[in-house]
C-alpha cells in the first residue's frame, strides 16, 4: 500500500482466483480439511474441494467488509447458494458459523472430530483410486453426528430471510432494528457488526451476493475480480487501504469515507463492477476446463 502499486494485489488476486478455479474443476477429487479457524482465501480454496471435512475446533466466516473488501475468492458463488438469504447474512455481518452449522448449511460434506484426522489422513494417503464413492466410504468410517448450538443461525432462519431478503443494506439494516429487542444477541451483533464495517463494502458485498445467485463460479471470479482490483486501485474509496491500516497495523476503528450508507451512491457502487481501463491492467482469463463442477452432498 505504502511503496507499491495497485497492480500488484491485482496480480495477487488473479493467481489466487484462478488457483480457486482449477481446485473447483479438479478432474481428480479433492479432500479439504477445515480443522481450526477458516476465513478468506483459506475457506475460498478449501469450499472448492470435492469433499469438505469440518470438526468441532473449525470457525468459518468471510470478514472482508470489516477492512474495505469485499467477499472474494468464490465467496459470492458458494455463499449466494445456501439456504435461504443465510449468504447475505454471512456476508454483510462477518458472522461466525462453528463445525456443526458448516455442515447443516451444506458448506461442509463431513464431520470429523479433530483426535480422529490422523487415522483419516493415513487411510486417505492409502488410497489407490480416484473414484469419489471409495473416497466417500472411507470418510464416512470417522463420521460424527454433531449438534446445533442453541444460538446457531441456521435456527434463525426465520428472521433471517426476513430482513436479508431486502433489496437494499439500509432496508436490511432497518429491518433488523425494527425487530431489535434485549438478549437478541443474533440481532443486536449483527447490526452492530453492519454499523462497524464500511459502507461502500457493504452496499458492493450485497449487489455482487445478488449477482452470484445466477452467476457461474467462472463470472463470480471474474466480477469478484473487477471489485477488487477497484478496491485495491482506490477508483472509488480508499476504504481497503483504510481498514487494513486501520484493524491490521494501527489497531484501532477505521474511518470510512464515504462513512455513512446514503453518502454511498448506485453509481458509487456499479463502478466496482466494470472493468477497469488503465494500462496496468491486467484481466483474469481463466483456463479453460472440460471438468463440470460436481460437489458431494453434506452428510447430514
Amino acid at each position: 500500500f505504502n511503496i507499491g502499486h495497485w497492480s500488484f494485489g491485482a496480480t495477487f488476486h488473479k493467481k489466487q482466483f484462478t488457483l480457486d478455479y482449477l481446485v473447483a474443476t479438479y478432474e481428480k477429487p479433492l479432500v479439504s480439511i477445515m480443522n481450526g479457524i477458516v476465513m478468506g482465501g483459506g475457506a475460498g480454496i478449501s469450499m472448492q474441494g470435492t469433499f469438505r471435512i469440518v470438526t468441532e475446533t473449525t470457525t468459518f466466516a468471510m470478514p472482508e467488509v470489516k477492512i474495505g473488501l469485499c467477499p472474494d475468492v468464490g465467496a459470492s458463488y458458494f455463499l449466494s447458494r445456501l439456504p435461504g438469504f443465510l449468504g447475505e447474512y454471512l456476508a454483510l455481518t462477518s458472522a461466525r458459523m462453528d463445525g456443526a452449522d458448516i455442515l447443516a448449511c451444506g458448506l461442509a460434506t463431513h464431520f470429523v472430530l479433530s483426535k480422529d484426522l490422523p487415522a483419516l489422513e493415513i487411510s486417505l494417503c492409502e488410497v489407490t483410486t480416484s473414484d469419489k464413492n471409495v473416497i466417500s466410504h472411507i470418510i464416512d468410517r470417522f463420521l460424527y453426528k454433531p449438534q446445533l448450538k442453541k444460538e446457531s443461525p441456521l435456527k434463525r432462519m426465520e428472521i433471517i430471510n426476513k430482513c436479508f431478503s431486502r433489496d437494499t443494506v439500509e432496508e436490511i439494516l432497518s429491518s433488523l432494528e425494527a425487530v431489535e429487542k434485549d438478549g437478541d444477541n443474533l440481532i443486536i451483533d449483527s447490526i452492530k457488526s453492519m454499523k462497524s464495517a464500511s459502507p461502500t463494502s457493504l452496499k458492493v458485498s450485497l449487489k455482487s451476493m445478488r449477482e452470484g445467485r445466477r452467476q457461474s463460479l467462472e463470472q463470480c471470479l471474474l466480477r469478484e475480480y473487477y471489485i477488487c482490483c477497484h478496491l485495491a486501485r482506490m477508483t472509488v474509496t480508499k476504504d481497503f487501504l483504510e481498514g487494513s491500516r486501520a484493524l491490521v497495523l494501527d489497531k484501532r476503528r477505521p474511518k470510512w469515507e464515504p462513512s455513512q450508507l446514503e453518502l454511498v451512491t448506485e453509481s458509487m457502487v456499479n463502478q466496482h463492477f466494470l472493468k477497469i481501463e488503465d494500462d496496468n491492467f491486467d484481466n483474469l482469463e481463466l483456463p479453460p476446463r472440460t471438468n463440470r463442477i460436481n460437489k458431494a452432498k453434506a452428510k447430514l
